[in-house]
């Protein structure tokens, strides 16, 4: 049984309200629970003896449907699974996809670095945080398990980032754990011929591995089973990814293995991968990549935990990237900034006074394009509760009072700081206008209903 309302949270709880959690009551520290913004071990009364069996039973109640696997270690660690939804609006989804970029042991010593370092160093800019890669899958391709040993030898004085073991061959694997076991690699894979010597290792060195049966869940399930039998349940499973002809396919067994999971067959209820490189087995270069994408989008929706890739060219990352960072948003809790006034350049007593929200997407789209012009100004930040200036005026987020009561937390005068008591709205909010006049006794000007089209606005509008 699994508990997911505060209130049953709560007759597992000491009930004695006593703060020490940081929580005022001991039901808003339930409530943070079964939203997992609070782990169990922040109540500390909960850890003395005489609780422990409260503690072990809500850690089992508290525990997700799909299985949590950790790969890698320290700082790196990224832990993948711990899903207890189909669909995020119903909680969201926690732990997003992680995507593990392939080197392979027939590359030669810079060719195999240079790689190693466009993956670990790759970082782009997004709505205020930065979208990265995640791991580094070694593929032999040598049938050589020395050959394979070096490679994952310099792929670990080269990064820090969690590895993939990538083999059929339990020798090879076994050579590449001599190396890296200490790093916890995810080992891939184990099949219906190899999956006794791996497990062997797998038990041996205490790292988590795949089951793989391309398109047979019967098959799939029966290696979980076998797996789990002997002691070993940090398994993910991977049930093929084909492009094309065989993409329906694919996208079914994902659905009915994370579906059984979720409604609670705990036999199958493990972390899923999906293989987006089988792209380049059918095709060649932008093709490849392109399928290499679309495979990618489709299963970071449904429900692949972690995957496999080998384009790392922007065209094919960045589709990849945003997606995985959208689905991966709580879709409860509006994506926002601070409010307050932030200085663009240096701005002075000439500096234009900009207003805008305090939505992300927005925020960041019009300070880039504010910094990228070189417009030395003050943004003003509004709290919209995260909704863009359109939908925040419709709605009475945006209004003149909060426009002032802005100024007034931030203590920033505009009479003060500028010799033209001027400041700028959105196009989008020009019916605000007059209002923020009255209330403010600023002069107020409309601005373009685009940010992009700032520059040229301040060219013909801003003689101040």
């Amino acid at each position: 049984m699994k508990i997911n309302s505060p209130l049953q949270a709560y007759e597992y709880l000491p009930k004695t309200n006593c703060g020490d959690c940081g929580e005022p009551t001991c039901m808003a520290f339930a409530s943070h629970l079964i939203d997992r913004s609070r782990k169990l071990e922040e109540c500390p009364l909960l850890l003395d003896e005489g609780y422990k069996e409260n503690y072990d039973t809500l850690t089992g109640l508290l525990a997700p449907e799909i299985r949590e696997i950790t790969i890698g270690t320290g700082d790196h660690a990224i832990t993948i699974g711990g899903d207890d939804v189909l669909y995020r609006h119903k909680l969201t989804f926690f732990n997003k996809t992680a995507y593990a970029y392939d080197v392979c042991d027939t590359m030669d010593e810079k060719e195999l670095v240079d790689r190693i370092n466009k993956i670990q160093n790759f970082r782009k800019f997004y709505i205020g945080d930065f979208l990265t890669l995640d791991a580094v899958a070694i593929r032999c391709t040598s049938d050589d398990a020395d050959q394979f040993a070096h490679t994952v030898r310099t792929v670990t004085e080269t990064t820090e980032l969690p590895l993939v073991l990538c083999s059929l061959d339990a020798e090879i694997l076994a050579a590449g754990l001599l190396v890296a076991a200490d790093r916890r690699p995810l080992i891939y894979a184990a099949t219906t011929d190899n999956w006794r010597d791996v497990a062997q290792l797998v038990l041996a060195h205490h790292v988590p591995v795949v089951l793989s049966a391309p398109n047979d869940l019967d098959t799939l399930k029966s290696l979980a089973l076998t797996f789990a039998s002997i002691g070993i349940t940090d398994l993910v499973l991977d049930p093929g990814t084909f492009p094309e002809k065989g993409l329906r396919d694919s996208f079914e067994n994902f659905l009915k293995l994370r579906r059984a999971g979720i409604a609670g067959e705990t036999d199958i209820a493990y972390p899923l991968m999906a293989v987006p490189m089988t792209a380049w087995k059918e095709f060649d270069g932008v093709s490849a990549s392109y399928w290499e994408s679309v495979l990618a989008s489709i299963f970071t929706v449904r429900y692949g935990d972690i995957m496999i890739m080998h384009s790392i060219e922007p065209y094919s990352l960045l589709p990849e990237l945003h997606i995985r960072d959208t689905i991966y948003t709580d879709p409860r809790t509006p994506v926002m900034v601070d409010s307050g006034v932030f200085e663009i350049g240096s701005p002075d007593r000439r500096s234009p006074v900009i207003i805008t929200t305090n939505f992300a997407l927005t925020y960041y789209t019009v300070e880039s394009d504010l910094s990228s012009n070189a417009i030395d100004c003050y943004l003003c930040v509004v709290n919209t509760d995260g909704i863009g200036v359109e939908a925040a005026v419709a709605g009475g987020q945006l209004t003149a009072a909060k426009i002032k009561d802005m100024f007034d937390s931030a203590g920033f005068d505009v009479q003060e700081k500028t010799d033209h008591g001027t400041i700028i709205l959105p196009g989008l909010a020009a019916r605000l206008q007059g209002d923020v006049e009255d209330v403010t006794g600023l002069t107020v000007m409309i601005g373009p209903s685009d940010s992009g089209r700032i520059p040229k606005w301040m060219e013909s509008k801003w003689n101040c």
